[in-house]
């Protein structure tokens, strides 16, 4: 249930050794930043996509595909890994520690840190992106969020460190031990307009969250519509 493959098909994602052998998905982000090392021991800058000129590419470690193309006023720090045929578009700010397999899109005013984007993923607009996983086809519905840290996660007074993120699933409690962590997000899934995906949220693949919901940390199955209700009233103005 909880595996990365209960998650996503991984056959046709460069980099899919992020998730060998793993027993808990969220564990592709504990791999990340030596993953990302090991790609820039021997590959420094590589930049085959079409760059605008008032684009910022900041630090050596900056791989772009072929096809990619990065928009006016977009910002990238390295390590970012981006594939091929991938839309980077105007005022986007990557953060650096990014995988983004091929034809990805990250939209207008949308921001990315420590995060990796399966195969034609999107967010593309206006939507955060921390300490998360996006499967193959997810798309993030304009004004998405994927808080990564809780209100509550203060540093201790002595180590100086943060408390890690539990989460609890039919009784039994895992510890990511991540002390930042987003959403997970399984193949094919959606958030509508506005949602946001509060710290810890694991969603199964191709379930659908409606706009404007504020999901709880936790387990979503696949398949699911995770619906908001609200009641309108309508009066005659005077």
């Amino acid at each position: 249930m909880l595996k990365p493959t209960d998650f996503f098909d991984l056959t046709s994602f460069e980099h899919a050794e992020l998730f060998a052998n793993l027993e808990y998905v969220w564990e592709g982000l504990h791999n990340l930043n030596a993953y990302l090392g090991q790609i820039f021991e021997t590959q420094q800058r590589s930049i085959e996509g079409d760059v605008a000129p008032s684009a910022k590419l900041i630090g050596d470690n900056i791989v772009i595909g072929p096809g990619t193309v990065v928009e006016e006023a977009a910002c990238i720090f390295g390590p970012t890994y981006i594939g091929r045929n991938c839309h980077i578009r105007h005022g986007a700010y990557i953060r650096g520690q990014v995988i983004m397999g091929d034809g990805c899109t990250l939209g207008h005013a949308s921001e990315i840190k420590h995060s990796i984007m399966l195969n034609d993923a999107g967010a593309p607009h206006f939507s955060y992106v921390g300490d998360s996983i996006l499967g193959a086809r997810v798309n993030l519905g304009a004004g998405t969020k994927l808080s990564n840290l809780t209100l509550v996660s203060q540093k201790d007074s002595i180590t100086g460190k943060r408390p890690t993120l539990n989460i609890t699933i039919d009784g039994d409690t895992f510890d990511t031990r991540l002390t930042k962590m987003g959403a997970i997000m399984g193949d094919d899934s959606q958030s509508g307009c506005n949602a946001v995906l509060n710290p810890g949220c694991l969603v199964g693949p191709r379930t659908l969250i409606y706009s404007n919901v504020s999901l709880r940390k936790g387990y979503y199955p696949p398949d699911s519509i995770v619906k908001l209700r609200q009641s309108i009233e309508i009066v005659t103005r005077q």
